[in-house]
C-alpha cells in the first residue's frame, strides 16, 4: 500500500504499552540490515507499531508475521498488508504466543523489534527459555539493558542477565539510538542488539534449570564470597565447597561477578550432579 493511502493520521502513543515509535528513517534501516532477512526467511516482528521497520522487511523476508497488541495498530496493519499473501498480522500478545503457532519450525525464525522496555526480560528470556530457540533475535532496548547484557566479568553491570543471555547465545550490540529518533522521546537511550543463540545448544535443558538456580542465587548475594553463598544456599559444607572448588579449578573465594558465564555453566552442572538441592530464593530475586 502506498503510504499516502494508509488509513488515517496514525494514533497516539499508549503510555500504558511503553509505546515509543521509531521515527528516524536511517536507524530503521540499519536495524533491519542487522537481521540480514532474505527470501528464505520467516520474520517474526513483535510490536511492530506504526509499521517503521514492517515496510523494510515485508520487502526482504520470504514470510512476515506481525505481533501487535495495540486493537488499533493491529487493525491499520491488517489494512495496509491485506493484499500481501507473505504478511500475516497476530493480535494477540506476544508473551502468550508460542512459537509454534508462528511458524512450523522455530529452530530457523528470525525475530526482529523495538519492544517496550518494561517487558524486554519477559520477552528475552521467553525466547532463550525454550527448544528450539529462534535461530537468530534483533531487539531494540534500552541502553542500560544492552550494558548488563554485554557486561564482562569484573564490571559492576556483570550480573545474572549477562549469564543467562551468554550462556546460551553470543551476543553484540548493532548500535546505539538516541533518544530523538522516536516519538514520544523516551526518557532513556537505547540499543540494538542482535542474539544469536548456540546451534546446536551447548547446555542441557536439566543444566540450564541449575544454572537459572544459581545465577539467581548468586547475584541475589553478590557482595558475599562465592563459597558463602554456596554454603548459605545449598546447604553445602565448606568440606564440600573446597572440593568442587579443587576439581572445576575454580577460587571460590572470588565474588560470583569475577566469574565467566561458562564457569557458571560449569559450577551449575556440578551442583546438579552432585544432586544439591536447589535454593530457596522465596526471600527475594537476583541483582540483574
Amino acid at each position: 500500500m502506498d503510504p499516502a493511502s494508509r488509513p488515517g493520521p496514525p494514533p497516539r502513543a499508549k503510555r500504558s504499552l511503553g509505546q515509543n515509535f521509531l521515527i528516524d528513517p536511517n536507524a530503521q534501516r540499519r536495524i533491519v540490515d542487522a537481521l540480514d532477512a532474505s527470501a528464505d526467511d520467516e520474520v517474526m516482528e513483535i510490536g511492530p507499531g506504526q509499521g517503521a521497520l514492517t515496510r523494510h522487511l515485508a520487502e526482504r523476508a520470504g514470510r512476515l508475521v506481525l505481533v501487535e497488541l495495540d486493537d488499533e495498530l493491529a487493525r491499520r496493519l491488517e489494512a495496509e498488508f491485506a493484499g500481501n499473501p507473505r504478511v500475516r498480522v497476530m493480535h494477540r500478545d506476544v508473551l502468550q504466543v508460542p512459537l509454534e503457532e508462528v511458524t512450523a519450525d522455530p529452530a530457523r525464525l528470525k525475530v526482529i523489534g523495538n519492544i517496550p522496555y518494561n517487558i524486554t526480560t519477559p520477552i528475552l528470556f521467553g525466547l532463550l527459555e525454550r527448544r528450539p530457540r529462534p535461530r537468530e533475535i534483533v531487539l531494540m532496548v534500552q541502553k542500560e539493558v544492552a550494558d548488563r547484557i554485554l557486561a564482562d566479568p569484573g564490571n559492576r553491570t556483570y550480573g545474572a542477565l549477562a549469564v543467562g543471555v551468554r550462556a546460551v547465545a553470543d551476543a553484540e550490540r548493532v548500535m546505539n539510538v538516541g533518544r530523538k529518533a522516536f516519538r514520544p522521546i523516551p526518557d532513556v537511550e537505547s540499543s540494538v542488539i542482535r542474539i544469536v543463540p548456540h546451534h546446536p545448544p551447548r547446555v542441557t535443558q536439566q543444566d540450564e534449570r541449575s544454572l537459572r538456580h544459581l545465577t539467581r542465587a548468586a547475584f541475589g548475594q553478590r557482595r558475599k564470597q562465592f563459597q558463602r553463598i554456596l554454603r548459605d544456599a545449598y546447604g553445602l559444607s565448606a568440606e564440600q565447597v573446597g572440593a568442587l572448588g579443587e576439581e572445576l579449578g575454580m577460587d571460590l573465594r572470588a565474588r560470583p561477578e569475577s566469574f565467566a558465564p561458562e564457569r557458571f555453566v560449569d559450577l551449575a552442572r556440578a551442583l546438579r550432579e552432585r544432586s544439591a538441592p536447589p535454593p530457596d530464593l522465596s526471600a527475594g530475586d537476583a541483582e540483574g
